[in-house]
């Protein structure tokens, strides 16, 4: 495990300046969900019953798609969603970091760095190459896609852009994380990976601008990978000629819940910090379950956390964004009193962890 201290982090200025979301124009809705399971799905009666009792059970109550559900469900090849995705990650990618740019009071030619971040679909160039010619940031703007990063990666974006600054002071990072999950649908594949991933994921794009610049915010204090050991097969995808497949493992929120809270006090206590002080919990709920579990490990209520559920329930899981989504909630709704710390914690391929200690200013 990686580590850090805290205190030569915050003597440089590392402050979440903005943030934005775009979400897709149609939505997926709980009873959508129950009426094309069934329909879509060759899967015995008994377990579409077991089927319809997860959905009831999983908290999404909304999601949002590029294309109308009927469109969603039906097989294309892969080349075909991956034109899709290609047209769809340049619009939403560009509408939320047009927002936020603009939040932050920023030129994309004042941008240092761009972080551009996606596992859901396959670009070479990558999607910041793209914004580079359509937005307008400098010809020398530093570039780093994340592609293999899964649910974890809008956490690792936040770390990676705080480790630039400290090396570059005063600069800004840009970044941009979209995700589509619609286009991985698999109608053949009845997995329950699969069919729970039908359940839970959406689409949409959150941008955040990290500035080294002293400003009203939180500051990134120090962030920190775990990976847990022999997880390869917890969570991924399967490329396939009928596109990516979803691997996930059913005990995933079990696995997590049996070593979170040691993971959270060891990565506390490096930064001569406690649990009681974190007054500010942004954790990427994943599912249900697994933030079920983390609240329990750690002690904690649905009231320390609720911004976490909000966003499950109105947006479901839209992967490596979803972290970006949750810290924007708390950022506008929940913001702590300057001095406060929060922590943020998300969980992706790996299988890895990402923490980042934030104190607020």
């Amino acid at each position: 495990m990686t580590t850090g201290s805290s205190n030569g982090a915050s003597n440089s200025h590392c402050t979440i300046a903005a943030s934005a979301t775009a979400l897709p124009p149609f939505t997926i809705t709980r009873d959508d969900v129950k009426y094309y399971m069934g329909r879509v799905f060759d899967i015995p009666e008994r377990r579409l019953e077991a089927m319809m009792s997860i959905v009831d059970n999983a908290q999404v109550h909304k999601r949002y798609s590029i294309f109308p559900i009927e469109y969603t469900v039906e097989p294309r090849a892969l080349s075909k969603t991956n034109q899709e995705y290609m047209e769809h990650a340049i619009k939403l990618g560009k509408e939320a970091a047009e927002k936020c740019l603009e939040r932050a009071g920023l030129r994309p030619d004042e941008v240092d760095l761009i972080i551009t971040v996606s596992c859901t679909g396959f670009m070479i160039p990558s999607l910041d190459a793209h914004l580079i010619n359509l937005m307008g940031f400098r010809s020398n703007v530093r570039r780093m896609p994340f592609t293999e990063l899964g649910c974890a990666a809008g956490a690792m974006a936040l770390g990676r852009a705080a480790d630039y600054l400290k090396a570059h002071p005063g600069g800004n990072v840009l970044i941009i994380a979209v995700e589509l999950p619609s286009l991985t649908f698999q109608r053949k594949d009845i997995s329950q990976a699969n069919l729970i991933s039908s359940v839970l994921f959406g689409d949409g794009a959150a941008a955040v601008l990290v500035s080294g610049k002293a400003q009203k915010g939180p500051k990134i204090l120090v962030s920190e990978t775990y990976t847990f050991p022999d997880s390869l097969g917890a969570m991924g995808f399967d490329l396939r000629d009928s596109g990516f497949h979803i691997l996930l493992a059913k005990d995933v929120p079990e696995m997590i819940g049996a070593r979170i809270r040691e993971l959270v006090n060891g990565f506390l206590e490096r930064q001569g910090r406690t649990q009681k002080e974190i007054k500010g919990w942004i954790l990427h709920p994943g599912g249900a379950r697994l933030l079920g579990n983390v609240e329990k490990e750690l002690g904690l209520c649905k009231c320390d956390t609720q911004p976490s559920w909000d966003i499950l329930s109105n947006v479901g899981n839209l992967s490596s964004a979803t972290i970006l989504f949750i810290l924007q909630e708390w950022l506008e709704k929940r913001p702590l009193k300057s001095g406060e710390y929060a922590m943020a914690a998300a969980f992706g391929p790996g299988f890895s962890a990402e923490f980042l200690l934030l104190q607020w200013h």
